[in-house]
């Protein structure tokens, strides 16, 4: 478990420091807007996603683990905001116009990314240890590099909300928080309070359970969900290219 807990962080490193995200602080205005416009669609497709993994999944603890997160996002019945609702007010307080928000449309690069996804969780349904798969992808595509990138984007954002009045983030901050890996493979228990190590209990389960293979399955599972959101973000180059061009750097 240490093994696949260093290669896990190292993952996640590799995640913090994609060019985009870790220079996000020097992108114009309208180029940040864009960032946020497309990545919006990646979270209309968070719930449909989850909505897939549960459909595939057998384990009874993930799946319950599964439903609950799924639920947060919706809050309860009584009217409350979504949590897609939350993210766009939040980027309304980040200075993104409705008229943006109404006439974006998702690049062929997120839809690459969205497809990916439910491409990655379909294929990981058919497999014989799908339970370790589908929770792999849950736990690190869904909770663990979406807090690395809102920490990311929070290094921008966090000057434009006053946490001690009424202009809180209602929705990248607390993804960044709740979303995080806090605990290492290897100590997770039941009492974990993030989203990613509630999912880690049952990845540690089936680990400890699969074989000889569920080492190999849990890095194949983790490499790929990297490798569609650094394929996202890597739409955002030429913007970063242009700021280097016009400061010499």
């Amino acid at each position: 478990m240490e093994e696949l807990d260093r290669f896990e962080n190292e993952l996640i490193e590799r995640y913090a420091q994609h060019p985009v995200l870790a220079n996000i602080a020097t992108l114009p205005e309208e180029d940040f807007a864009a960032v946020l416009l497309q990545r919006r669609f990646l979270s209309l497709a968070f719930t449909p996603a989850y909505d897939l993994a549960i459909d595939l999944l057998t384990d009874e603890e993930g799946l319950r683990i599964a439903r609950v997160i799924l639920r947060e996002e919706y809050p309860d019945s009584r009217g409350m905001r979504s949590h897609r609702e939350d993210m766009t007010a939040d980027m309304y307080r980040l200075g993104v116009s409705r008229e943006a928000l109404v006439h974006t449309r998702p690049t062929r690069a997120t839809k690459r990314a969205i497809d990916a996804t439910f491409d990655l969780i379909a294929d990981a349904g058919t497999h014989a240890d799908a339970d370790l798969r589908v929770l792999t992808i849950l736990r690190f595509w869904g909770e663990i590099l979406v807090s690395v990138e809102y920490g990311r984007l929070w290094e921008r954002m966090e000057a434009r909300f006053d946490p001690d009045g009424e202009n809180v983030s209602r929705f990248y901050y607390p993804h960044h928080q709740h979303d995080a890996k806090n605990e290492s493979l290897a100590t997770t228990d039941l009492l974990a309070t993030t989203h990613s190590d509630r999912l880690a209990t049952r990845v540690l389960a089936h680990l400890g359970s699969g074989g000889a293979g569920a080492a190999d399955a849990f890095r194949e599972m983790e490499e790929r969900s990297l490798r569609i959101k650094v394929d996202f973000y890597d739409q955002f180059l030429p913007a970063l290219e242009r700021v280097g061009a016009r400061t010499g750097g």
